[in-house]
């Protein structure tokens, strides 16, 4: 049997790194539970300490239509200093049905769309020949993905 699962980012601006993933996959803030105005206001009320709470208000994004993964943002005190050993992968192309020129277009679109919300182009990769293109990126916090 599938389990469900969620993906959580380390991260230092958890409301910083929320927006940015919101708009990247057109995931949606999670609703705190009901009767709390926030999560803050949740996790107080069942103990968690305020050292551990940090300043964020919005650390969960869902998948609006309940297909993808939670995803949680947990502030963390240390900086990322090495390279991811997991990563997303955004689909933004269409797939291999999608002639590759305009798989190229439309990945070319959304890292510069990307870049314009505070990510960075770290490598293009396109060999000729080969039926595949896309661009590895970072988020603002340095956290890698791609776009194919």
């Amino acid at each position: 049997m599938a389990r469900k699962f969620q993906v959580t980012f380390d991260c230092a601006d958890p409301d910083r790194l929320t927006s940015f993933w919101a708009d990247a996959l057109g995931y949606k803030l999670m609703d705190p539970p009901a009767g709390f105005g926030d999560w803050l206001a949740y996790w107080r009320s069942i103990g968690v300490p305020e050292e551990e709470l940090g300043g964020a208000t919005a650390v969960h994004l869902v998948d609006p239509d309940g297909v993808g993964p939670r995803i949680f943002f947990q502030e963390v005190p240390e900086a990322k200093v090495v390279k991811n050993r997991v990563h997303l992968d955004l689909d933004v192309s269409g797939g291999r049905g999608v002639p590759l020129a305009t798989r190229k277009e439309l990945v070319d679109a959304e890292a510069e769309r990307l870049t314009g919300t505070g990510a960075t182009t770290l490598r293009v990769l396109d060999t000729a020949g080969v039926d595949h293109y896309a661009v590895v990126m970072q988020d603002p916090e340095g956290n890698e993905f791609c776009l194919s």
